[in-house]
């Protein structure tokens, strides 16, 4: 049974695309106040919209927590550049593209703006969270808090401790993972971690079948929904999370742990064709 928690009061997110949105709704659901950093207009609308549509949803289902007076107006905003995160955040989460260059320069800029005591996390899958605490001035203060897709209603957050990780900030972000509703698993920094490694290996293997004529991906999703009780075949799965960002792992992964991580022919074809799963509408399937 997960404890009571707090949320951190003030949270900042940088990325707004569904994974921040996510990040951000989830907070300020649990009473955080939450200030989210998008540099794209049209990508800070959507976050905007996506955001506010998931708090109304949950104003109506009675499961908005925090103050009485923390109405939606006063639980997220939404702004243009780091500089403006609050100096008072208590946590901040990078949540922008796995480019491990823009990861580490997103977070020495926050790092610029938030007090001493902020922990800095990263949403990262797959990439180094060792790496990327060595960009920073004070590295005990960072991990990886890796959510899952879709945040607001997924159970796990993997948190990924550096060597450098102090045990204050384990411990803020194990209490805030609960203060979520969701349950923590703490791993130590290796490629992929225990969720991407493992999901991502099962996820290419059922990609190679299909290339293979094994079976079409149906039948190799059901397969494992049925047989192996996974709620979402890998071949769903890997539209949901999106082809591209499976092949960028993938390709991360090949690099660091060798050929059975090798992307398949298949996977690369889709990607090129601009078929990366349930955003762009066709993927392993047809998505409307």
């Amino acid at each position: 049974m997960i404890s009571a928690a707090a949320p951190p009061p003030v949270v900042g997110v940088i990325g707004g695309g569904r994974m921040g949105a996510g990040i951000a709704q989830s907070f300020a659901a649990a009473g955080s106040r939450v200030v989210v950093v998008e540099r794209d207009g049209s990508a800070a609308a959507a976050a905007k919209e996506r955001i506010a549509t998931g708090l109304r949803q949950a104003a109506e289902r009675g499961t908005l927590a925090g103050p009485s007076d923390l109405g939606l107006p006063n639980r997220f905003a939404v702004v243009s550049s780091v500089v403006e995160l609050p100096h008072g955040a208590d946590l901040v989460v990078e949540a922008v593209p796995e480019v491990a260059a823009l990861k580490a320069e997103l977070l020495v800029a926050a790092e610029d703006v938030v007090h001493d005591g902020c922990v800095l996390a990263s949403n990262t899958s797959s990439l180094s969270v060792t790496e990327l605490a060595a960009a920073l001035r004070r590295p005990g203060r960072f991990l990886g808090m890796h959510f899952f897709n879709p945040v607001p209603v997924s159970t796990l957050v993997e948190l990924v401790l550096a060597p450098d990780t102090s045990e204050a900030t384990r411990t803020a972000a194990v209490r805030w993972t609960h203060a979520l509703g969701k349950q923590d698993v703490v791993v130590k920094d290796s490629p992929g971690f225990a969720s991407s490694r493992l999901g991502l290996a099962l996820g290419l293997e059922a990609i190679r079948m299909a290339e293979e004529g094994v079976a079409d991906p149906e039948a190799i999703d059901s397969a494992m929904r049925l047989g192996y009780r996974h709620p979402m075949g890998p071949l769903r799965l890997t539209d949901v999370v999106g082809l591209d960002v499976r092949l960028a792992i993938a390709e991360h992964l090949h690099a660091t742990l060798g050929e059975r991580f090798a992307p398949p022919r298949l996977l690369r074809e889709k990607v090129a064709r601009g078929e990366l799963g349930r955003k762009t509408g066709q993927g392993f399937y047809r998505w409307q």
